[in-house]
């Protein structure tokens, strides 16, 4: 049977094939030594033989020491999915966009960034499911009061059928990464698992995803809702399980591309200079014009700037970047894009409090 070890750098647990005499971590790269008892039965557990284990000088996997201010992590995901029929066209420079973003507006450390794109040299950093899902334990590994993470996916997103009942519209919102048609897609739920309801109390979680259908792809409990005369409201998206879907007491917030229901864009229509997802460019836009005091107005900035663009008018050179579209047309589809930013979070707040990361 598999089973799980600590990495002998940075303690991230790893899951161990039978046999295997070594074992190479996703995140720090270290490689871990296992040794097994030769004169214990072969069902022993395995012993880490590592020269790391129990020193005094172990290197510790952590890019940014803390300070009063906490740190600052993010992971960035960005998959343009090359030669497939999925292929998209923006989803790496959104990610090398908010590299620059989050180090020169925000002060986070580029070692503290991780990204993954398929044009990383290493096997290890490229967008795979498996390391999509360490990537995730490593931002949230660790963290404590004052803490800032950034998790960002530029990307493929689809949805599931639900047959757990937790889903008011019957599906699970899913992120496609770039094997998800041998190692599948991650689902929802997995992701609150795996970087919400972690959070401890004093850290924050930003999560700003770039895909369709991906408006509750965190599974956070309260969605944001305007109504005809600007004033919002938040929907109460509990499940009726009441399975329990928020944090063990921090914070965190999710701004997405468009509804469950809708489709994001993937176009040069924003920038006029290359590829990008609409989202993400309406999102650092904001904060560049300082329409980002509140998340009310990072929110209200986004959706207008995104409803004024050609894209939307079928005039553009917009692409639909629905998964499930494409599936079905077998190709892009352009033109009559319907897309409208939202905004979830582990509990209703004032979204006039003032926006950071």
């Amino acid at each position: 049977m598999s089973m799980l070890v600590n990495c002998g750098r940075c303690r991230t647990p790893l899951v161990l094939p039978p046999g295997a005499m070594s074992i190479q971590c996703a995140l720090c790269r270290h490689v871990t030594p296992i040794a097994y008892d030769r004169a214990a039965p072969s069902h022993s557990t395995p012993q880490i033989s590592d020269p790391y284990r129990n020193s005094s000088h172990a290197p510790q996997y952590t890019p940014t020491p803390p300070n009063v201010h906490g740190r600052k992590k993010a992971v960035l995901v960005g998959i343009n999915y090359f030669n497939s029929r999925h292929m998209l066209k923006g989803c790496i420079n959104d990610s090398n966009c908010m590299r620059h973003m989050l180090t020169t507006k925000f002060g986070f450390p580029a070692a503290s960034i991780l990204t993954l794109t398929e044009e990383q040299p290493s096997a290890v950093m490229k967008p795979t499911r498996y390391n999509m899902h360490m990537a995730m334990v490593w931002l949230i590994q660790g963290c404590q009061a004052g803490d800032s993470l950034v998790f960002h996916y530029s990307g493929h997103g689809s949805q599931q059928r639900d047959y757990s009942g937790e889903e008011a519209d019957g599906f699970n919102e899913t992120l496609c990464p770039v094997d998800f048609e041998t190692a599948g897609m991650i689902v929802d739920d997995e992701i609150n698992d795996t970087i919400v309801k972690p959070l401890p109390h004093g850290v924050r979680l930003h999560a700003i995803i770039d895909a369709c259908h991906s408006g509750t792809v965190l599974d956070l409990p309260f969605l944001c809702r305007f109504n005809r005369y600007g004033q919002f409201t938040w929907e109460d998206h509990r499940p009726a399980n009441r399975r329990w879907k928020g944090t063990s007491g921090g914070q965190a917030y999710s701004f997405s591309g468009c509804d469950d229901s809708q489709t994001s864009a993937d176009t040069s229509a924003l920038s006029k200079i290359t590829s990008t997802g609409a989202m993400t460019f309406c999102f650092i836009q904001a904060i560049e014009r300082g329409h980002a005091q509140t998340y009310g107005s990072l929110l209200c900035a986004m959706r207008e700037a995104i409803r004024t663009t050609k894209v939307n008018s079928g005039m553009g050179t917009g692409t639909i970047t629905s998964l499930m579209e494409m599936l079905v047309s077998g190709g892009s589809l352009t033109g009559g894009l319907t897309q409208e930013p939202q905004l979830t979070a582990n509990e209703a707040f004032d979204i006039n409090s003032p926006f950071h990361l």
